[in-house]
Formats: structure tokens, C-alpha cells, sequence
């Protein structure tokens, strides 16, 4: 079950999960259809960063990184009227990863919006669906 959030500097909120990062990735998925929304992308970022750390000269982070990548058409068109300038937020992403240095912890993660205009509305409205798929699925 959740340990609940991590401690972590803003704008990104990160949480722990004891179940398997598998299930993790998978309970996001479903959690995110279950709301209505399509799932518009699964980044493998592990694959890009652990394929190009050694050619850059860097080690390995993650064991595991995905990020999953979702829009809600009513929160887009809140954000639009808000100021149009924040569909540069669009897609929402979590992110589910596991660190080389702690091998046995799966992580979710993802970033606070802050948005132009005067959009307090949509914003929590982001957060509410943002920490609610990730309620659902840890």
C-alpha cells in the first residue's frame, strides 16, 4: 500500500508504492481510462537514458522509468480559457520509475502545474485528477 508523498522540493510531487512497478504502471493506465481519458503515450525513459548514459558520460539512474501521458479535453479547454498560453502543459504526465540506488522502491511522480492567467480553478482541478489517478493506482 502507499507510504502517502515523499518529501520533495516543489513543483514535483513524488509518492512511494509497495506494489511492483509493473502494477504500478498498469494501475495508472487503467486509473486514467477508468476516468473517462485516453492515454495518449508511454515514454520508455529508461531505455532512452540508460541506452545514452554511457556514450555521455553518465551512470545509469533508473532501473525502470516510464512516463505515462494523458489529456482531459475539459481541463484543456479550462486552461485555454484561462490563458491559451497554458496548453503548453498539455499532455499531463506521471511518471513511475525505480533508482539504481534503491532498487526495491517504486516511485510515482508528477509536476505541479502553474499556470498564466487566472486559473486557481483549473489548477486545483489538475491536481485533484493528477493525485487522484495516482491515489487509485498505488
Amino acid at each position: 500500500m502507499a507510504n502517502g508523498p515523499a518529501e520533495t522540493p516543489s513543483p514535483i510531487k513524488v509518492y512511494k508504492s509497495e506494489e511492483p512497478f509493473e502494477d504500478v504502471l498498469e494501475n495508472i493506465k487503467m486509473a486514467i481510462i477508468e476516468r473517462g481519458l485516453l492515454v495518449s503515450g508511454t515514454l520508455h525513459v529508461s531505455d532512452m537514458l540508460n541506452r545514452t548514459a554511457p556514450d555521455l558520460g553518465y551512470s545509469e539512474v533508473f532501473t525502470k522509468a516510464e512516463s505515462v501521458e494523458f489529456c482531459s479535453a475539459l481541463l484543456s479547454h479550462k486552461m485555454a480559457q484561462a490563458s491559451p498560453e497554458n496548453i503548453a502543459i498539455c499532455p499531463f504526465t506521471i511518471a513511475v520509475y525505480v533508482k539504481h540506488a534503491d532498487p526495491e522502491q517504486v516511485y510515482v511522480a508528477y509536476r505541479s502545474p502553474h499556470l498564466a492567467g487566472n486559473a486557481k480553478q483549473a489548477t486545483d482541478e489538475i491536481i485533484t485528477l493528477l493525485e487522484g489517478v495516482i491515489e487509485d493506482s498505488i
